[in-house]
């Protein structure tokens, strides 16, 4: 069959009218479109990234600025490629112009913000540094108080740079400046010239903040996005009328476009929603930042409440499994989550994880082949299932999942990063409430040791008072056994008053080492003496279960301490051992000579070469893990339900007092073993375990020898003097300075000693001792004091200081003073 010569014809122009309608219906800017929205979408990506690590830099977790500038140059570069693939037209040129300039003035800001920020961050970690060494090493109330307010309103500052805030803390600074005065202490002043900066910065950062976030680059780009979408939309048009006229040509080629079509529009609602669930995630993350510690957990239900509503879920939930658990849900219809349900969760991520990959997602229940996550999911009664789930870097599980109870979750497969992003917010979130938490309960601890101190303080000064009254009792009872007959019948009476003195003055003792102050004089202790007197009272205490065995190795040791609070430490050790063994097993108390040279390691404070005498007290307890052994001797840390904390703490201040320390070695299930390290003291073999026991018979007696008195109260003094004469010296009682200065210069060998008697404070005690010294080098002098913990030894040597003795005056102990500094006759002992 011949064809038409119409049917000829017909075929060319239906060849060209097909080329032609192909060349219509082709598309050609819509690439242009796509590469003008994906590098829309890039230049959102970073806009949310530069903000995020803005944001970062100011809260001090971004300390490098790299990412800030690589972000300002990829908008530099986007901007680039806008201008370049731009369609032609004036509005949307002046549109990326707009957009441009936005962009310079962001760097501008960002360039504002680092040096800013950068100074601020400096001045914040000076400023901490600073106030916590003032905290620690002042000693002016008035100024930590002042110190403390500063830091208080800066911190308010830090949250909120209102004007109120502003003017509050410079206020502050005003009284600290005012308070201190022409004082030149250093820490002080570099805390005000960093508390000044911060004054500045603080507001200027936020100001910087707040005209960045005002720049409308959000706007100006959703305007740009507009203009693309509409030409975008024209040129589809154009495209869709050839199309219609193709579809009488070739069915194949229609259905193609309309494939096209749709695909492009897929496209377009995607970015779309990732958008609004990018803004959604970023809105999420500002808010947990703003809120207040006590609403995190109300904001972070409300933000899984958002998440779930976006991807179609009827529940959501967050789990931050570990040490700090914490557990948040969301239900579409508010019922609560069956029981069991974390456990649950927690054995279908396990069952469903995918090795290397944190995003989980379980194909919907029936639509797909049998399997684990498919079982698990019927067994459930859900859907659909998404989760992601990671190992925090604190070491804490965390799992965000959805769940589908009567619908597929609305997810596409480029939302996952989406969510890892959200898993994040959640996690930081989560460790801020933790942080905020530990903080609160810090500064509960906190108050309650400041409260502890005060009622310490308070019955120290108790305690002193009481201390001047006991030591009066001792004095006079101890003149009266003295004088009286062996076979007088007030002399038992008289005995009994004496040790029920020294038993108050043990109290008063106990009081003060809780009270954290010492009125004690140093003796001479044997070690061997110390330890069996406390196996003795620990034999007497411990349950009869637990086996006291004492091991001595070597020579006998002599320390220089005091008696009573060294063998607190021996008791408290024990009774933490026979504790810790619930009052069975054996328990060891070892002695042993240890040389410590300079290479010696293993100890937690620097110590000065020499021999140590070490005791050990060792049980076979429960015993410890390495966490808890680093935090035993911190006050108020106890593993006793009725424990307070203060005994080991007080146990290893005593020691450090005595120049020593203590270590401790231990292991779960294996016991523990406490070290306690004194160093020896050089002294004479004779020495006993107490320099001299109070009302010991043979007592030093002096041959009228002349002793000036200088003590400024009359009563005081004179109960010195009686003391003295009791004693068999002549005592001579001057109430002022420059009579005592005129009495030994006018006769410089009529005085034997001087002593010089409380109250007085101690600057004056040693100007006047350095002024008799001046006067008569050879003159004995015997200082009386109430505490010896702020004396100096190099000081009181200068002074001419011979002897320092416990006031108020026991007349064992001046005796004993006065005997060492005047040449005594052999046959000068009072009568026993």
């Amino acid at each position: 069959m011949r064809i038409a010569p119409p049917a000829l014809l017909a075929v060319p122009l239906l060849l060209l009218l097909l080329t032609w309608l192909s060349f219509g219906a082709v598309n050609a800017d819509a690439e242009m479109y796509d590469q003008a929205l994906q590098n829309l979408d890039r230049m959102a990506v970073a806009e949310s990234a530069l903000q995020k690590d803005v944001l970062m830099a100011r809260a001090g977790t971004l300390r490098n600025y790299d990412p800030l500038v690589r972000e300002i140059a990829d908008l530099y570069g986007i901007v680039g490629q806008m201008h370049c693939i731009a369609s032609p037209g004036a509005r949307t040129g002046s549109a990326i112009d707009a957009l441009a300039a936005s962009i310079r003035r962001q760097d501008e800001l960002i360039e504002r913000f680092k040096t800013e920020n950068a100074l601020l961050q400096n001045s914040l970690a000076y400023f901490g540094l600073f106030g916590t060494a003032i905290t620690k090493n002042g000693d002016d109330s008035r100024v930590l108080a002042r110190v403390s307010e500063l830091a208080a309103a800066m911190l308010h500052l830090t949250l909120d740079t209102a004007p109120a805030a502003a003017n509050e803390v410079a206020d502050r600074l005003d009284r600290l400046t005012a308070e201190i005065g022409a004082r030149d202490d250093p820490s002080i002043q570099a805390l005000l010239a960093h508390g000044r900066m911060l004054h500045r910065l603080l507001p200027s950062v936020d100001e910087a903040l707040s005209a960045l976030s005002a720049i409308p680059v959000d706007r100006q780009q959703a305007d740009l996005r507009t203009m693309v979408l509409t030409h975008q939309s024209a040129s589809r048009e154009t495209a869709r009328r050839y199309r219609v006229v193709l579809y009488a040509v070739s069915v194949s080629l229609v259905v193609l476009l309309v494939h096209l079509g749709l695909r492009l529009r897929s496209r377009a609602l995607s970015l779309q929603r990732r958008a609004t669930l990018e803004h959604l995630i970023a809105g999420l993350s500002l808010g947990f930042i703003d809120a207040p510690p006590h609403e995190l957990g109300v904001r972070i239900e409300q933000a899984l409440a958002a998440l779930g509503e976006n991807l179609g879920a009827e529940r959501a939930y967050f789990l931050h499994l570990g040490q700090n658990r914490r557990i948040f849900h969301w239900s579409a219809d508010g019922a609560q989550l069956p029981v069991g349900w974390i456990e649950r969760t927690r054995l279908l991520a396990a069952r469903t994880a995918v090795q290397g990959e944190d995003f989980v997602q379980v194909p919907s229940a029936g639509q797909g082949p049998a399997g684990a996550g498919i079982d698990a999911l019927s067994t459930l009664g859900l859907r659909d299932w998404a989760c992601v789930s990671r190992m925090t870097s604190q070491g804490e599980i965390g799992l965000l999942g959805f769940d589908g109870v009567r619908c597929r979750l609305d997810l596409p497969s480029d939302e996952r990063g989406l969510l890892r992003m959200a898993f994040d917010v959640f996690v930081n979130a989560v460790g801020r409430e933790v942080l905020e938490q530990d903080r609160a309960r810090l500064e509960r601890r906190l108050q309650q040791a400041r409260r502890m101190e005060t009622v310490g303080t308070f019955a120290s000064g108790i305690a002193h008072n009481f201390n001047n009254i006991v030591g009066a009792i001792l004095g006079y009872a101890e003149m009266a056994e003295e004088q009286a007959h062996p076979t007088d019948r007030s002399r038992p009476h008289l005995g009994e008053i004496r040790r029920a003195g020294e038993r108050a003055r043990d109290l008063v003792d106990q009081i003060l080492t809780f009270g954290r102050r010492r009125d004690a004089a140093r003796r001479p202790i044997r070690v061997s003496a110390l330890v069996a007197e406390s196996i003795s009272l620990l034999r007497a205490s411990l349950p009869p279960g637990v086996e006291l065995t004492l091991r001595e190795g070597g020579p006998d040791a002599v320390v220089s301490g005091e008696a009573t609070q060294l063998q607190q430490v021996i008791l408290n050790l024990g009774n933490n051992a026979a504790q810790a063994m619930d009052g069975v097993g054996p328990l060891v108390i070892r002695t042993e000579i240890r040389q410590i040279g300079a290479s010696t390691s293993g100890l937690p404070d620097p110590f000065p070469a020499g021999r140590y005498v070490r005791i050990l007290v060792e049980d076979r307890g429960r015993g410890m893990d390495e966490a808890t052994c680093s935090r035993i001797f911190e006050p108020f840390f106890t593993t006793r339900p009725a424990g307070n904390g203060l005994g080991l703490a007080t146990a290893r201040e005593i020691v450090r007092e005595h120049g020593g320390t203590i270590t401790v070695a231990s292991r779960p299930g294996a016991g523990t073993c406490f070290a306690v390290w004194l160093p020896c003291a050089m002294i004479p073999e004779q020495t006993g375990s107490q320099a001299v026991p109070r009302g010991a018979p043979g007592l030093p007696r002096g041959c009228g020898q002349t002793v000036l008195v200088f003590n400024p109260d009359p009563a005081c003094r004179l109960r010195d003097e009686e003391v003295l004469a009791a004693l068999g010296y002549e005592p001579i009682g001057i109430s002022q300075m420059d009579l005592a200065f005129s009495a030994v210069e006018e006769a410089p060998n009529r005085f034997a000693a001087v002593l010089i008697g409380q109250p007085m404070l101690p600057a004056s005690e040693l100007c006047f001792a350095s002024t008799l010294h001046r006067k008569v080098p050879n003159l004995p002098l015997i200082l009386a004091t109430g505490s010896a913990a702020g004396d100096d030894a190099a000081a009181l040597a200068r002074a001419g200081i011979h002897e320092l003795v416990q006031w108020p005056l026991l007349a064992s102990e001046i005796a004993m003073a006065l005997a060492r500094v005047l040449p005594q006759p052999e046959d000068a002992m009072l009568p026993g």
